[in-house]
């Protein structure tokens, strides 16, 4: 059974949050105050560079395994802005046939509908409630 992308997305950062906690731990090495420290240093303009190198290699270790389930769940990962590969046609059917552009015959005379006015077809409609 395919998962959707949501469940496989949902599995990838779950994974990812537990490895950088257990990072985190290993980083301050069974000391609370230091584990603490390290959680409290962590904020929105922290950057990769500022984090411990345990959390460091744990947030780089998820992002490998991350694309390669994508990969075996069947999802094309591809860069910004490259058109992902068409899947290959199925080799049962028969390749569409070339049809030549035809032009359209030309219109005969009389043919079409006929100007207002001219005889035929219904009468105007006269404006009122419906």
């Amino acid at each position: 059974m395919k998962k959707s992308a949501t469940e496989v997305m949902q599995e990838i950062l779950f994974a990812a949050a537990i490895d950088s906690v257990g990072a985190l731990k290993a980083a301050s090495k069974g000391l609370p105050n230091t584990l603490l420290r390290d959680l409290n240093a962590i904020h929105a303009n922290t950057t990769f560079a500022d984090l411990p190198a345990e959390l460091q290699s744990a947030i780089a270790a998820a992002v490998r395994s991350a694309f390669a389930k994508l990969l075996r769940e069947g999802y094309t990962v591809t860069p910004a802005g490259e058109a992902p590969p068409r899947p290959p046609r199925p080799s049962s059917s028969p390749p569409a046939q070339h049809r030549p552009f035809r032009r359209p015959p030309p219109k005969r005379e009389g043919a079409g509908p006929r100007p207002p006015g001219k005889g035929g077809g219904r009468p105007p409609r006269k404006p009122g409630p419906r």
